[in-house]
């Protein structure tokens, strides 16, 4: 691949300018005054410098894109609408595909469906859906865009009642590696829908995604309830036999983390160790209350926000603690069993935390997630009972490798009660030496000839790569 300082020097300005000629939206150049805005990603811990960003304003521009890339042997990253943790959608001295501005969603409220564009975050996704009151499972935070969500699986509020994200995914347009645009549903190149259930950014770029809605809201009930950190080993044993009687339309989250100067915990907690546990019912309300009782009734909470409030909210209710620009990671596992010694493992960790923005979760699996046929998506790993998540954040690189380290520690620490494998959209590792695990070798053997057949010189190899 040619390097940042040569390709403008190889290519010529005209040819640059033949690509720019054919482009309805912008190429941004070193040289441009935009430049460090439109490199910049969500991830701070990743600061490269592309030699070109195309910012697509539609599928013409992305098949145009791949072809410059593809013909010039460019390195090539792609960016959709959100976050891209492990630094995929950037890098040093190639070209990054920018669908950023592709945000168009157009929903079917008779059919209950949505198409989408590649840009979209589920901000964008949530405001058109819920004036019908339709969505489908998003992301944990409104600024994830649906693109890479979808396309690693989809874990988020609503996963037990409605399945993951790719388990709703109806059909998609695929800009694949000879440029051209591809369309996949169950009855048009099924196989390539199969391998976008869960197999990544694999198989080409993603323009559009066609997915199946579900009446939800516009109120649900939901929120966090949060408790003193000392108190995290009797909450944690509480959730994991609470989680084992809930309907399948009550998703949770148990957090273990550090309370931040937010307006709705007390002054006196701030920068304090707390366990949060947040829930989501996908019905009606009343029973949903119900439901979350005998959590409430574990008493003395820091502050209990559990209520009734719309689904638009929820999804956005955390975005303020995750801004861009701070220095992220995660690693992963998927947990079968919250054991006594696993919980006071977790326990000693979070105690041993080095960042006070870092977190430890547990995602609560199981309901239609594990209903879902094995081998109807790519994914892998639904009969897990939990998934691990474990995410260290510092506002910049001081002491961002020890919170790393911390990471990693913390789900080695948990080994024993965890499987092999990961989900892949919380590897914070490009190249994660877990990922066939992550997939099982059947799952893994049939993405790779996946891969020689949409991409057989891995020009889209910036991803939880599966080598052609």
């Amino acid at each position: 691949m040619t390097t940042e300082a040569t390709i403008p020097h190889v290519l010529g300005e005209a040819t640059l300018g033949e690509l720019e000629q054919g482009l309805r939206g912008q190429l941004v150049r070193p040289e441009d005054d935009g430049y460090d805005e439109a490199r910049a990603i969500w991830n701070g811990a990743h600061d490269q410098r592309p030699a070109l960003i195309v910012q697509c304003a539609g599928v013409a521009d992305v098949m145009r894109a791949v072809d410059f890339a593809r013909s010039e042997n460019v390195l090539v990253a792609v960016r959709g609408g959100g976050h891209s943790l492990p630094g995929f959608s950037t890098c040093d001295g190639g070209v990054v595909v920018d669908l950023s501005a592709m945000t168009a969603v157009r929903v079917d409220p008779a059919r209950r469906t949505a198409v989408a564009e590649g840009g979209c975050t589920w901000a964008d996704f949530d405001h058109e859906t819920q004036a019908f009151g339709l969505a489908v499972t998003g992301g944990l935070v409104s600024t994830t865009g649906i693109a890479g969500f979808t396309l690693g699986g989809g874990v988020g509020w609503l996963m037990r009642k409605l399945g993951l994200t790719c388990d709703n995914l109806l059909a998609a347009d695929v800009v694949t590696a000879d440029g051209q645009l591809v369309h996949t549903s169950e009855d048009e190149n099924p196989e390539l829908l199969w391998g976008l259930r869960g197999g990544g950014g694999n198989f080409g770029i993603a323009t559009s995604l066609e997915f199946r809605l579900h009446p939800v809201g516009p109120m649900l009930l939901a929120g966090p309830i949060f408790f003193a950190g000392d108190r995290a080993e009797q909450v944690l044993r509480f959730y994991r036999d609470w989680t084992r009687g809930l309907p399948d339309e009550m998703t949770t989250l148990a957090n273990l983390t550090t309370a931040p100067p937010a307006p709705f915990l007390p002054e006196a907690v701030h920068g304090k160790p707390i366990v949060a546990v947040i829930a989501v019912h996908a019905g009606d309300p009343e029973q949903g209350r119900a439901l979350v009782q005998p959590l409430k009734d574990l008493g003395d909470p820091i502050a209990d926000l559990i209520g009734v409030m719309p689904y638009t909210m929820m999804q956005s209710l955390l975005d303020a603690l995750w801004a861009r620009g701070a220095h992220n990671y995660m690693r992963s596992a998927y947990v079968d069993e919250l054991s006594d010694a696993a919980i006071a493992a977790t326990v000693a960790q979070h105690r041993a935390v080095p960042s006070p923005h870092s977190e430890i979760h547990f995602h609560h699996f199981g309901g239609v997630v594990a209903q879902v046929p094995e081998d109807a998506a790519a994914f892998g790993g639904r009969s897990a009972q939990y998934v691990l998540n474990v995410i260290a954040r510092t506002p910049d690189v001081d002491g961002f490798d020890a919170t790393v380290k911390w990471a990693r520690d913390t789900v080695q620490a948990l080994a024993p009660v965890s499987r092999a494998g990961a989900y892949v959209n919380f590897m914070g590792d490009a190249g994660d030496e877990r990922l066939r695990a992550s997939y099982g070798d059947a799952k893994y053997e049939r993405l790779v000839a996946l891969k020689r057949r949409y991409d057989p010189t891995n020009l889209f190899h910036l991803n939880q790569n599966i080598a052609p």
